[in-house]
C-alpha cells in the first residue's frame, strides 16, 4: 500500500502539470517544470511531492514567490486515493483501470474548480478510454445479449453514457446559465465509466452534494446567487465514489 501511496504522490505531481497547462493550451511535456513567477527551471529538489513544498515553506527557492497550495493538496489526495484503490481492489486489471479513472477525474475536478472549464481535450480522450476499458472493467454490470460478458459490458457502458448525457442535457436545455456544455459531456463520460444502472448513483450523488454545498454557500453569504458554482467537482467526486462503492450502494438500494 505504501508503494502505491508513493506512486500516487508522483502521479499527482504530473497531474498538477496537466492542471496548470491544459487550460492555457500548453504542452504537458515541454518545457520542463519552472516557476510561474520567475520562469526559473526547477531542479529535482524543487519537485519532490509535498516534501519540497514543506522544505521550501511554500515559496520558490529562487524568487520567493508563493507556491500554490493546490500543488501539495493534489499530490497528497492522489497518493491517498492510489493507496485506497490498492486496498480496495488489490493487484490486477481493475486496479489499473481505476488508477487511470482517478487521475482523469482529479484533473477534471481541479481544472473546473480553478477555471470553471471542462476541457474537450480531457473529456474526449477519457470517453475513448472508458469505452475501451468497458470490455474488461469488472465494475460494470453486464447487460444486453451476453450478460456478464464483454458485449454486455459494452452495452452497459454505452447505456450509461447515453443516460448520463440525457440527464445532464435536460437542465442545460431548460436553463443554460445553470449548466455548461462541458458538464453535459462530463455526464456522458461518467456514464461510460460507471455503466448502467450505476450511472444513476453517480448522477444522484453529484446533484445532492452539489445542491447541499450550494445551499450552504448561499446561506452563509459566501456566494451570491449570481456567482457561478462549478458542478464538475461534485460529479467527478460522485463518479469516484461510484467506482469504489457503486455496487454496494446499488445492492443496498435494491
Amino acid at each position: 500500500m505504501l508503494v502505491f501511496a508513493l506512486l500516487g504522490l508522483f502521479v499527482g505531481s504530473f497531474l498538477n502539470v496537466c492542471i496548470d497547462r491544459l487550460p492555457r493550451g500548453q504542452s504537458i511535456i515541454h518545457p520542463r517544470s519552472h516557476c510561474a513567477a520567475c520562469n526559473r527551471e526547477l531542479g529535482t529538489l524543487d519537485l519532490l511531492p509535498i516534501f519540497s513544498y514543506l522544505w521550501l515553506r511554500g515559496r520558490c527557492r529562487y524568487c520567493r514567490a508563493p507556491i500554490p497550495l493546490r500543488l501539495p493538496i493534489v499530490e497528497g489526495v492522489t497518493g491517498l486515493l492510489f493507496a485506497l484503490l490498492y486496498w480496495k481492489f488489490g493487484l490486477g486489471l481493475e486496479l489499473g483501470i481505476s488508477l487511470v479513472y482517478t487521475s482523469l477525474l482529479t484533473v477534471i475536478f481541479a481544472i473546473d474548480l480553478e477555471n470553471q472549464l471542462v476541457l474537450d481535450k480531457v473529456i474526449y480522450p477519457g470517453m475513448a478510454l472508458a469505452l475501451a476499458f468497458s470490455f474488461f472493467w469488472p465494475g460494470l454490470e453486464g447487460i444486453g445479449a451476453l450478460p456478464g460478458e464483454a458485449l454486455g459490458k459494452v452495452v452497459s457502458s454505452l447505456a450509461g453514457g447515453a443516460l448520463g448525457l440525457a440527464a445532464m442535457a435536460l437542465p442545460f436545455i431548460i436553463y443554460r446559465r445553470g449548466m455548461g456544455m462541458g458538464d453535459v459531456k462530463l455526464g456522458a463520460l461518467v456514464g461510460l465509466m460507471s455503466g448502467y444502472p450505476l450511472v444513476a448513483i453517480a448522477l444522484l450523488l453529484g446533484v445532492i452534494t452539489g445542491g447541499l454545498v450550494a445551499a450552504i454557500l448561499l446561506a452563509f453569504k459566501i456566494k451570491k446567487r449570481s456567482d457561478p458554482i462549478p458542478f464538475a467537482p461534485f460529479l467527478a467526486t460522485s463518479a469516484m465514489v461510484t467506482l469504489l462503492w457503486g455496487q454496494a450502494i446499488w445492492q443496498w438500494y435494491l
